[in-house]
């Protein structure tokens, strides 16, 4: 019986957020500096719409101040007591992210619809100011953290919450544009309905992607059954059994399995091949692979899962 492990790089290298940290950084000093900016702005002007946005860039700035102490906490080496690190505090500053944008989510449709009852006076003209600085701040922040988006779920997070900002902005100058043209008062209540609506479906989804991670579910990527054909296709493996694979954190996902082979005097050319598999065709290298025989495993009388 034999075992195999490969380890391509540390946890904390491997990290997708890891590598945007600095971006990351520089995006959460432009949030935070912005949020204050519109909370003054729309108690200024009387503005739901901006006073949203505001809220966005609010959680936008919590989000991203999280993922930076996420970071730091996956750069720390395991311990015997914690034997993948902090790296998984990634998922659960992403998790939170999209609880606390669906609550707050909420509290702005309660407002509007408050609003939308009595709409008050609103200074149209600040507001649409306002609104254009932030929608350049968005769009800047937005470039800073477009690459990261794509290998860390944090990353993804702050990047949906910046975008949503974004489109929050736009919103904001199509109400003050149409209060300024018409008077319609009834026009900034509707457009911070609509910002917080239409963050919902993104927001859901990063819901779906960490509670799945932290579950332990399969990556959507990797099909388990090729997976386990692939591997039944190395020469001198009898059959795949307790074949798990799953994702520590965002870009660092792993597998463990046991190689059932005719001749224990093979193994190590099949643990040789089993790695390249998993490396070269599903780009996984955090892999733990156990080589037996069915006389050492009716021995052990070992639980499946």
């Amino acid at each position: 019986m034999g075992s195999g492990h490969s380890h391509a790089a540390t946890i904390a290298d491997a990290t997708g957020a890891g590598k945007h940290k600095n971006r990351l950084a520089l995006a959460l000093g432009l949030a935070s500096v912005f949020m204050v900016v519109e909370v003054i702005g729309g108690l200024w002007t009387g503005s739901l719409a901006l006073l949203a946005d505001a809220a966005h860039m609010l959680t936008d700035a919590g989000g991203l101040a999280l993922a930076l102490i996420a970071i730091r906490f996956a750069e720390r080496p395991a311990t015997p007591q914690r034997t993948y690190g902090y790296a998984r505090l990634e998922i659960l500053s992403a998790l939170a992210n999209a609880v606390v944008l669906l609550l707050l989510t909420v509290y702005i449709l309660y407002e509007a619809y408050e609003r939308f009852l009595d709409p008050p006076e609103i200074l149209s003209g600040p507001m649409l100011v306002v609104a254009l600085v932030g929608l350049g701040v968005n769009l800047l922040s937005m470039k800073l953290l477009s690459a990261g988006s794509s290998e860390s779920l944090n990353v993804k997070g702050a990047y949906f919450e910046v975008l949503a900002d974004m489109l929050g902005s736009l919103g904001v100058i199509i109400a003050a544009a149409i209060v300024m043209a018409t008077g319609w008062r009834l026009a900034d209540p509707i457009i911070g309905a609509a910002i917080g609506l239409f963050i919902v479906p993104r927001t859901w989804i990063l819901l779906s992607q960490a509670v799945h991670i932290l579950m332990e579910g399969t990556p959507p990527e990797v099909d388990v059954a090729l997976v386990e054909r692939k591997l039944l296709g190395i020469a001198n493996v009898d059959s795949v059994h307790d074949l798990h694979v799953w994702t520590i954190t965002s870009g660092l996902d792993a597998m463990s399995c046991h190689l059932m082979v005719g001749d224990l005097t093979n193994s190590g050319r099949v643990l040789a091949a089993a790695r390249s598999v998993m490396n070269d065709e599903f780009k996984i290298r955090h892999i733990t692979i156990q080589i037996e025989d069915v006389a050492s495993r009716d021995a052990e009388g070992e639980t499946r899962f």
